[in-house]
């Protein structure tokens, strides 16, 4: 029985090579010759005839095999079609077309694809040369805050700026150039252990603001907020903590804005001659040295808190400024959102400070709030800013333009006060859609963050594909219509978000934007979070 077992296995193990014998000889790779498929070729190697162009240039490429489907053919500059104008053995010859973008060219014939060369589409934007700090940061941009001499305070979450942080780092904060340039003579040692989203300048101090808690090697007694002496050093005062008697009385050194949040600050404003912050704080914290908390065994710190919700106003010393949206009665701050907050100030003519705030909220102070509400400057609700039910949804940017006065809001709503507004609106100075603004169909992602030049074209970054049928890989510009404006949307894939677009001048005078965030592509070309283009 055994030998009989042993045989029936021989048998089947034989069965099985023959089988697989067989199988090789009957089925075969339809690729494993490497020959492309219908037998088209678009040499991606040889350089297209210009290599660069505008639109409507007449564009030749190698391509072969085109010839028995040239009624078939729909050729495409970074997916959007070109006019074909001639077929033959060896060529292509394809017009570019009028929303054609740098990128990588295609044929499509039926439902097979080929790829092609690289073409660089020539526009009214373009990567600008003269930008000193050609290898950016090596993370997150927050702001650029420009200084009355001309320079830059460049902050956000990065460790090296423009490589001049590999052996030291540079934690979050450095002076530049207006070219970018790094400035070694701001000195802020390891600064902070945090990110930093906002600086200003305030009596003479640098006030910076975002999620930290030490600055160059100070691990205690900072909360999201303090202030530097304008060499970028810490601003610090001398304090006697209270001790016990056999202890010996001595000085010690703590930061001297003595006041912060429990949790991270996005933004910070002049107001007043005061500072005003926002964020997803729900406490204002500081810290008291006179008094003891019975362990004698350490220097007495007692950390103390208010409750005061997303917005609080400070004084210089970083005491709470309590005639701010405070309720003394109860001891807190007024309720404020029941959702998370941005936020957004400007000063316009009337010289009066508005701050706007926007984001998933849809109550504010217990009244009705479609995700927009204005202040007045004592922290009250604004009634004269009237949005109706906003919007419905989640607005994720606000920026206000003081030349043509309008606030542009993006993110996933797709309405505003009851009428159609899709990801992208244009709201008046007294809270009304502007409708003459009609946002078409985005494909493949929303808009993340926009911003009106005063020139009113909208330069607009996010995670789209398409708009409007259109290919647009993450960046565009608009005109005051909501239509991609001509020659300005030749620029080729774009990846990463942006925080800020900020109108400046290039070294030679032209016309540019600063573009700052998280930014790893721009017009195709690896960039790091920090650019600055030029714009005709």
């Amino acid at each position: 029985m055994r030998r009989f077992n042993h045989i029936m296995m021989f048998i089947l193990l034989a069965l099985t090579i023959a089988a697989c014998k067989k199988d090789k000889t009957v089925y075969s790779d339809p690729y494993g010759d490497g020959k492309p498929p219908l037998g088209v070729t678009l040499s991606p190697d040889a350089v297209p005839a210009p290599a660069v162009g505008t639109v409507g240039t007449e564009v030749t490429f190698k391509a072969t095999g085109l010839v028995p489907y040239k009624d078939k053919i729909k050729f495409m500059f970074n997916g959007e079609p070109g006019q074909v104008t001639e077929v033959t053995e060896s060529t292509i010859k394809v017009k570019v077309p009028p929303f054609g973008s740098t990128g990588i060219t295609s044929i499509a014939i039926d439902d097979q694809l080929v790829l092609g060369p690289l073409f660089k589409v020539s526009g009214l934007i373009n990567i600008d040369p003269s930008f000193r700090a050609t290898a950016g940061a090596n993370n997150t941009v927050n702001q650029v805050y420009p200084l009355a001499d001309g320079r830059n305070l460049v902050l956000g979450w990065f460790t090296n700026y423009d490589n001049k942080g590999i052996i030291t780092p540079l934690n979050r904060i450095v002076r530049t150039s207006a070219d970018g340039e790094f400035d070694r003579t701001f000195r802020t040692g390891k600064a902070a252990n945090g990110s930093l989203s906002r600086v200003i300048e305030l009596g003479g101090k640098y006030v910076i603001a975002g999620g930290f808690s030490g600055y160059n090697q100070r691990t205690e007694n900072i909360s999201n907020i303090t202030t530097l002496n304008v060499d970028g050093s810490i601003d610090t005062i001398g304090v006697k903590t209270y001790r016990r008697p056999s202890q010996t009385d001595t000085t010690k050194y703590f930061p001297k804005f003595n006041g912060g949040t429990n949790e991270y600050i996005s933004k910070i404003y002049k107001h007043q001659n005061k500072i005003l912050a926002t964020g997803s704080f729900r406490y204002y914290v500081n810290r008291v040295y006179t008094e003891h908390n019975h362990d004698f065994t350490r220097d007495t710190v007692i950390l103390d808190s208010t409750e005061i919700r997303q917005i609080a106003r400070f004084n210089l010393d970083g005491s709470l400024d309590k005639t701010y949206r405070f309720n003394i009665a109860s001891n807190k701050g007024l309720p404020s959102a029941n959702g998370p907050v941005d936020s957004y100030m400007h000063t316009d003519a009337d010289q009066l400070e508005k701050l706007v705030l926007f984001g998933s909220f849809t109550t504010f102070d217990q009244a009705p709030a479609g995700r927009l509400v204005r202040l007045n400057a004592n922290g009250n609700i604004d009634d004269s800013f009237k949005t109706g039910a906003g919007t419905d949804n989640s607005i994720s940017s606000l920026t206000y333009n003081t030349v043509t006065k309008k606030y542009l809001i993006t993110g996933i709503f797709r309405t505003y006060d009851g009428k159609p507004a899709i990801s992208m609106a244009l709201v008046n100075l007294d809270g009304s859609l502007d409708q003459s603004f009609v946002a078409k169909t985005f494909e493949g992602g929303y808009p993340g963050f926009a911003r009106q030049l005063n020139d009113g074209l909208i330069v607009v970054s996010g995670s789209f594909k398409k708009y409007n049928n259109v290919t647009r890989n993450g960046f565009m510009v608009l005109n005051t219509k909501g239509e991609l404006a001509g020659n300005y949307n030749t620029t080729g894939p774009f990846s990463g978000s942006l925080s800020d677009i900020i109108e400046t001048k290039s070294t030679d005078g032209k016309r540019a934007l600063l573009l700052i965030g998280s930014i790893y592509r721009f017009d195709n070309t690896p960039v790091n979070n920090i650019i600055r283009v030029t714009i005709e």
